[in-house]
């Protein structure tokens, strides 16, 4: 019994990583709710990967001062757990539906987004701007 659940959890997760791997090449217009679903995925990969390198750079910045990146951090969980949990609550219409993966990925790609923007204009700010958490460039 203790070797089955993992077992079975390991089957139910590969199929689901596989797919979320490929997304299809027509993105532009995909013809399937899997596809739709990949789609959106995949777009949200990128922009979570941009999200991250933003993030990078704004810990980079803020290199010796530990009570600024302490607070960069404990922002980022937060905002993570928000994103998540508003993101479920989006896509709670379309709960045990096909659509709601893909009501998911957009979400949280959509948010996801708006948050890089948030972070480009940290690493924009003007110099002297005491309502800019992050110190300009050197």
């Amino acid at each position: 019994m203790k070797l089955t659940m993992p077992i079975a959890a390991i089957a139910l997760a590969v199929p689901a990583f596989a797919l979320a791997q490929s997304a299809p090449r027509d993105c532009a217009n995909p013809q399937t709710q899997s596809a739709m679903d990949q789609c959106a995925g995949a777009s949200f990969q990128k922009s979570d990967k941009k999200m991250n390198a933003l993030y990078r750079q704004i810990e980079a910045r803020l290199t010796g001062d530990p009570h600024s990146t302490k607070r960069l951090i404990e922002a980022q969980r937060d905002w993570l757990r928000f994103r998540d949990a508003e993101c479920n609550f989006q896509a709670s219409g379309g709960d045990g539906g096909s659509v709601s993966p893909m009501v998911f990925s957009m979400c949280r790609d959509n948010l996801t987004q708006a948050r890089s923007k948030d972070f480009e204009s940290y690493l924009h700010c003007q110099e002297g701007d005491l309502s800019c958490p992050v110190p300009a460039a050197r």
